[in-house]
């Protein structure tokens, strides 16, 4: 909330990388996101780069180029590893120094560019792996309007409990499940209870879900036993993602009480191989309220910074392609468009709050929004409130339809920033593939 735009935000610059120039491109010079990319089928190291246009930035060949100094170069040096952790964990004045550096390399006119041109690679020739080492995945269910949908199917005298205006909800999940966007998803099996059934059964979900999600990377952490203030919340916080926390329905029903998910959840996330830093997101902050008439939050999760910009105008998009669909080569068929800036509870209240018990959040730990939905029917997140609960099939322009996610299904996630005044960020895509239960 404290990052204010600067420079390298400048909707005029452009690059010499034509293709970061082209309207609508994801990644043109004022984004700069980070990732894990090697050439794909060399067998070469994973390490550290950045999307521009069409192409990735080598950070480890550019390193070897020595084009910086000072907190700069520290932060370039921190890049020639598998994994973005040492670079997370050197703290925002260092990720905004290699900003601007690798910024004033790539723009027009800048003086090495031949021979900085020697460190991009084709993005179209890159494989990708997790952008970080993530120890610990923590998801949250932070959008008011998807848990009042969902509280309404299976809760309709009471959708929300009580305690949802009040705490920020969440539940610690499984990383070692989490995968990079592009990788298939096995169709999880586990315990069902049929309708009208009494005892349960091991079977495959029939009920598979995607929810559309944003991701947030941990970059410096805290101590154990000492609360992050939600002034200085977004300083521990690297980037955002995009995630898709899969979600098997029917084992959900049958598990989730007394303690929440389990198998349900634990097979699977995907989430984007590029992480927009907050730097990047500081044109698109937006003012953070709460309806008049809702209880206000507790002193420890708010505040005049959250108020001034706590939000973020984040667009998000899912997508299907069906098997049929890539058959007949035809484009993914939008299901739902919604925005970050509905979401009840915002990033720097996600971190505050999972600290106030003294809980040490660690470099490379993983925060998931929950399923974003908007308050009209189409902006829903997920099969589940589009459907309504899988009772009302979704037509698609292929002939087909849909309750829920079939196997050969390939979902995809999207995301971007724009408003008039400023650049077009984009995401890229979290996308995955179902394959048939073993």
């Amino acid at each position: 909330m404290s990052i204010a735009p600067d420079p390298t935000h400048d909707p005029r610059l452009r690059s010499w990388v034509a293709s970061a120039n082209v309207p609508g491109c994801d990644f043109p010079i004022q984004n700069l996101p980070f990732g894990v990319f090697r050439r794909a089928g060399g067998g070469e190291s994973f390490r550290c780069g950045i999307a521009i246009g069409d192409c990735v930035l080598d950070l480890g060949a550019l390193d070897m180029l020595g084009p910086f100094e000072g907190l700069g170069a520290e932060a370039l040096a921190a890049c020639a590893e598998p994994s973005l952790n040492r670079l997370m964990a050197l703290g925002r004045q260092s990720w905004a120094a290699l900003r601007r550096g690798v910024s004033a390399c790539l723009r027009e006119g800048a003086p090495r560019a031949a021979e900085l041109g020697t460190a991009l690679i084709r993005r179209s020739e890159a494989e990708f792996t997790l952008p970080a080492r993530i120890g610990n995945y923590t998801d949250f269910y932070a959008s008011i309007h998807h848990a009042t949908a969902v509280g309404r199917l299976f809760r309709p005298d009471q959708p929300l409990l009580p305690n949802y205006k009040w705490v920020p909800i969440a539940y610690h999940g499984r990383a070692s499940s989490i995968v990079v966007s592009g990788q298939e998803v096995r169709r999880p099996r586990g315990q069902i209870l049929p309708r009208g059934a009494e005892r349960p059964q091991l079977a495959p979900s029939a009920r598979l879900d995607f929810e559309l999600e944003v991701g947030v990377l941990i970059g410096t952490g805290n101590s154990l036993g000492c609360p992050v203030p939600i002034a200085e919340a977004e300083k521990h916080v690297f980037g955002l993602c995009l995630l898709n926390d899969w979600s098997a329905r029917d084992l959900q029903a049958w598990e989730y009480q007394p303690l929440g998910p389990f198998l349900a959840k634990s097979f699977a996330t995907t989430i984007s191989p590029w992480v927009v830093t907050l730097e990047a997101l500081a044109p698109y902050r937006l003012p953070w309220s709460r309806p008049p008439e809702d209880p206000q939050p507790l002193p420890y999760l708010d505040g005049a910074q959250l108020r001034a910009g706590g939000a973020i105008d984040l667009h998000l998009e899912v997508a299907l392609e069906t098997q049929a669909m890539r058959a007949a080569r035809a484009a993914p068929q939008p299901l739902a468009r919604t925005n970050f800036r509905h979401s009840y509870w915002s990033v720097a209240q996600m971190v505050a709050h999972h600290t106030v018990n003294g809980c040490n959040l660690e470099t490379g730990d993983l925060l998931g929004s929950g399923t974003q939905s908007g308050p009209e029917p189409e902006e829903a997140g997920s099969l589940l409130e589009l459907t309504q609960g899988g009772q009302r099939a979704i037509r698609l322009a292929s002939g087909e339809a849909r309750t829920f996610v079939e196997d050969g299904d390939r979902v995809i996630l999207r995301g971007w920033c724009e408003r008039p005044g400023c650049a077009r960020i984009g995401f890229g895509e979290a996308s995955g593939t179902v394959l048939a239960s073993i």
